[in-house]
C-alpha cells in the first residue's frame, strides 16, 4: 500500500418565490341585493410546446491547473473544441491568495467570456494556501440553471436543464473548508445528501450521472484513498457512471468496476478481479493533466491491475482533458492531448 503524501496547499442559485398574506376581514357593511354575475369563457389553453431532448451533449473535464505554458495549451484546446462546458475538479490556481481574479480571467481569455466554467474545490483553495474557494466562486460563477447544493463545494445539476441527459454530481470529500475535513463516511450528512442526489438522478429517468470530485480513492500515483471506502461503494452501489477526479498529477481510467456476488466491497489498497465487469458498471478516470507539474506511475502499486490506461510523468507523458460526449443510450469519453502531447486514450459506455 502506497504511503499518504501532503498536499501543500475552484452560483447562481435560482429564484424563491412567495405568496402574498390573505387580505385582512373587512368591517361588515349594508346588506344590498344580490347581483348575478355575467359568466365569463375560459380562454382556450395555449398548446403546451415540447422539447425534444437534444441528440448529444459535449463538455469537458480537468483538474489541477495552474499557470503554466502547459496548463495554457490545454485551456486553448478547450476553448477551440466548443463543448456547452466545462469541469474543473480541483487545485485551479496554484498561484498566491489574491490572485484569484487574474487566474480566472487567464481561463475565461482562453476558453471564452461566457463558456460555464464550473469549478469544485481542492486542497489547494478549500481553506488555503493557493487562493480560496469563496474567490474563486466569484470570479468563475455558476452559469448553468437549476444548480441545486452549494456551488464549488457539493451541488448537482441537471444537463441540458430541459429533458437533461446527465446529472452532475460534484462532492468535496477530506477538504478541510475551516472547520475540519468533510466526512462522506457511512451516517454522515454528505454521504446521505450524496445517496439523495444519485438516487434522485435514476427516479427521474436521467440517463447518465457523472460525479466529479477533486481526490480520487483508486489511484496508481502518491495519494491513498482520502475519499474514503463508503463513499466509493456508494457511488458503485448506486450506479454511477462515470467519476472524474484531479489530485494525482496524471491521466488514469479504471476498468469498469461494480458491486455483487462476487464483489460485496472494494477495498482500497487491494485488487480483486470479482469487482472488474466486462459491461456497466462504474468507471472512475482521474484528469490531474490540466497543466500542472506530472509525477510518475507508483511502481508496483497493489491497485494497478484495476487500471485499463495511464499516462503520467514517466509513462506516455501527456497535459490535457477528457472530453466527453453523451446522449440518450451511449457516453462516450476521451483523452484530449493538448499540442505537443500525443497520448489518448478512450471509453464508451452504452445503455
Amino acid at each position: 500500500m502506497r504511503g499518504r503524501v501532503l498536499a501543500a496547499g475552484v452560483a447562481v442559485l435560482l429564484g424563491a418565490g412567495g405568496c402574498a398574506a390573505p387580505d385582512a376581514p373587512s368591517a361588515p357593511g349594508p346588506s344590498v341585493p344580490a347581483v348575478r354575475a355575467t359568466p365569463t369563457l375560459s380562454p382556450t389553453p395555449a398548446p403546451t410546446v415540447q422539447h425534444p431532448r437534444p441528440d448529444t451533449l459535449h463538455f469537458s473535464v480537468l483538474g489541477d491547473v495552474g499557470g503554466s505554458a502547459d496548463a495554457g495549451r490545454v485551456l486553448r484546446a478547450i476553448g477551440a473544441d466548443g463543448d456547452a462546458f466545462t469541469l474543473v475538479v480541483g487545485d485551479l490556481s496554484y498561484g498566491p491568495a489574491g490572485g484569484e481574479a487574474a487566474w480566472c480571467r487567464t481561463v475565461a481569455a482562453a476558453v471564452g467570456q461566457h463558456h460555464p466554467v464550473e469549478i469544485v474545490s481542492g486542497n489547494h483553495e478549500d481553506d488555503g494556501p493557493n487562493g480560496d474557494i469563496d474567490a474563486f466562486e466569484a470570479c468563475l460563477p455558476n452559469r448553468l440553471p437549476g444548480l441545486v447544493g452549494r456551488y464549488g463545494r457539493e451541488y448537482y445539476v441537471d444537463v441540458p436543464a430541459e429533458h437533461p441527459l446527465a446529472r452532475i454530481v460534484m462532492l468535496s470529500p477530506a477538504l478541510d473548508f475551516g472547520d475540519g475535513p468533510w466526512s462522506y463516511a457511512s451516517g454522515t450528512a454528505h454521504y446521505a445528501w450524496t445517496r439523495d442526489a444519485l438516487r434522485s438522478a435514476r427516479a427521474a429517468g436521467i440517463p447518465w450521472v457523472v460525479v466529479g470530485m477533486h481526490k480520487p480513492c483508486l489511484s496508481v500515483g502518491v495519494y491513498a484513498c482520502d475519499p474514503g471506502a463508503d463513499l466509493m461503494n456508494l457511488l458503485l452501489r448506486e450506479k454511477a457512471d462515470l467519476v472524474v477526479t484531479g489530485h494525482e498529477h496524471m491521466y488514469q481510467r479504471t476498468r469498469r468496476l461494480a458491486l455483487g456476488p462476487s464483489c460485496p466491497a472494494v477495498v482500497p489498497g487491494r485488487y480483486d478481479s470479482g469487482c472488474v465487469v466486462a459491461s456497466g458498471g462504474t468507471t472512475f478516470v482521474t484528469v490531474g493533466t490540466g497543466g500542472h507539474e506530472l509525477r510518475d506511475v507508483h511502481a508496483g502499486d497493489s491497485e494497478a491491475r484495476y487500471f485499463a490506461a495511464v499516462s503520467a510523468r514517466d509513462r506516455d507523458s501527456a497535459f490535457g482533458f477528457l472530453g466527453v460526449d453523451v446522449s440518450s443510450r451511449r457516453l462516450d469519453a476521451r483523452f484530449r492531448p493538448a499540442a505537443g502531447s500525443t497520448f489518448t486514450d478512450r471509453v464508451t459506455l452504452t445503455r
